[in-house]
């Protein structure tokens, strides 16, 4: 590829930590591909932001007394320390309020997107709380969504991912005080998406959609596409830089969109060939309707992947199972395995909070219960060194083949064109449990009479699989596999392929870790 594949994940709200629905959406998934694709000698650039001028920003520090700059730094401290905890690394993550020229950027691509006429000025009713003389937007209007019927703030729907108006929304009030709102016209600029049917339509036809998204667009197409409203009056966020509009700002969906050409460097380098975009259902709209429609305003196609989730609901629901508290308790390769065996873009998944428990006892007493006796086995029966003699042992041949069919299994599962991390989780479990029932079978020709050392190539075998964990589990599990792939003298992050089913060299003394291999 000439220019890097270009990863993507939606920019999360600094109005509040990241929850388990936030890594079981968009940021571990997109974490495990990025690593996948560096490991195999790929380019990639992956990159988010936050969404510091969303309107539930602006709520939070109404309802706190704070100013909305303080409620974003704080917020987004603690969501960076999130991402680092767990193991999520990119490569840039957007600051709106601090990147150099982010401000001027946004508002040249807004102002030039007026001028060709993409976004034109409409006069409409907008909600107004009387008791907080306030016109209401986003976070901090309620009511129900015109299409799905669905509880919904103003912007777009959450559950069947549409645009509305704010005045649209059926019974809204005011979030801050819980007043009925009163509809009055305001003049607003919006995005004219309907002048772009025919260019998204093909888009959209020509990109392999999730069956939710297809729904999503192709429901747009026959309905007719709106005008989406991209400004709004208010005091928080970037102005709008068009004439007769003073006292409004750039509204939350438009800069998430535009927040991912700014991480890019769009304007200043080469578009990718491709972008592989990561978000949750109700996020969508932005993402595969908005930013290919600018883009298609200035002149530019840009092929999208997108991959696609639900949030996670369930009897407890996940409010209040903050991320960073699950980290500390349960680890990275625990949490990261866990909303990976999970993740779906189908259904909407339960959770509860005793799930990442039945995880970590899966880690322990399996994976690390038999790298255990395989390290035990090679201090009692060779000094702790690495033994030299080739792998073996009884029904290593089918052992071996079924390791080749795992490692296509594993790379076909990575991939971007058939990213399926839940399928990666369980052909993982297969290889070690199948080790470890080698392991144990040929743990017997140890008290052969006629034993001559024949229970060496057995370990050596087993040594062989666990170098290969080291390179197909790290994308899941980068923090394990690097403590093992330590212990082993090898290097971590090689790509996942047979040639990883590699004994480490003959006469290096394992260094056996203190503690468990995954998990912590």
């Amino acid at each position: 590829m000439s220019t890097p594949l270009w990863i993507t994940a939606t920019p999360p709200a600094p109005c509040a930590e990241l929850d388990i629905g936030h890594l079981a959406g968009p940021y571990v998934a997109a974490d495990v591909l990025a690593r996948f694709l560096r490991a195999d000698g790929e380019r990639v650039l992956f990159t988010t932001g936050t969404a510091d001028h969303t309107a539930s920003v602006a709520a939070r520090a109404l309802r706190a007394q704070r100013t909305p700059e303080d409620v974003a730094d704080g917020y987004r401290t603690t969501i960076r320390a999130d991402w680092q905890h767990a193991g999520i690394e990119f490569d840039h993550i957007v600051h709106p309020r601090r990147d150099r020229g982010y401000a001027r950027w946004t508002r040249a691509l807004f102002r030039s997107l007026h001028a060709d006429g993409a976004i034109v000025v409409r006069s409409r009713p907008m909600p107004y709380c009387v008791p907080c003389e306030r016109r209401l937007h986003g976070a901090l209007v309620t009511g129900g969504c015109p299409h799905c019927a669905a509880a919904s703030e103003g912007g777009v729907c959450r559950v069947c991912a549409l645009p509305n108006d704010g005045g649209t929304l059926t019974d809204p009030s005011c979030t801050l005080c819980g007043t009925p709102a009163q509809l009055r016209r305001s003049r607003r600029p919006y995005f004219a998406l309907e002048q772009f049917r025919g260019p998204l339509a093909d888009y959209w036809a020509a990109s392999e959609l999730p069956p939710s998204l297809a729904v999503l667009c192709e429901t747009l197409v026959e309905d007719g596409l709106p005008d989406v409203a991209v400004g709004y009056p208010g005091d928080w966020g970037i102005p709008v830089p068009v004439d007769g509009l003073d006292g409004h700002r750039i509204d939350g969906c438009f800069e998430a969109a535009a927040m991912h050409l700014f991480g890019q460097g769009f304007d200043k380098q080469p578009l990718p060939e491709r972008t592989a975009h990561f978000g949750g259902f109700g996020h969508t709209f932005c993402h595969a309707v908005l930013l290919p429609a600018i883009l298609l305003a200035k002149g530019v196609k840009l092929p999208q992947d997108f991959y696609v989730n639900e949030t996670r609901t369930g009897a407890e629901g996940h409010e209040g199972a903050w991320a960073l508290d699950l980290l500390i308790e349960y680890g990275s390769d625990t949490l990261r395995r866990h909303v990976l065996e999970g993740r779906t873009a189908a259904r909407r998944p339960d959770f509860r909070l005793d799930e990442p428990a039945a995880t970590l006892r899966i880690l322990t007493g399996t994976w690390n219960g038999w790298l255990n006796r395989l390290f035990d086995a090679v201090y009692e029966e060779n000094g702790g060194v690495i033994p030299d003699a080739a792998p073996g042992g009884a029904g290593w041949g089918t052992q071996l083949r079924r390791l080749h069919r795992a490692a296509d299994d594993l790379r076909d599962a990575y991939s971007p064109d058939s990213f399926d991390p839940r399928r990666v989780v369980l052909l993982l479990d297969e290889v070690v449990l199948s080790a470890a029932d080698f392991g144990y079978a040929n743990a017997h020709q140890r008290r052969r009479p006629s034993a001559g050392g024949r229970h060496l190539p057995s370990l050596t075998a087993q040594l062989s699989i666990a170098s290969a964990l080291c390179a197909w589990a790290a994308p899941v599990m980068p923090e394990g596999s690097g403590r093992l792939a330590s212990a082993l003298h090898i290097e971590p992050g090689r790509p996942v392929t047979a040639d990883a089913l590699a004994v480490p060299s003959p006469g290096t003394r394992l260094l056996r870790p203190s503690g468990p291999v995954f998990g912590f």
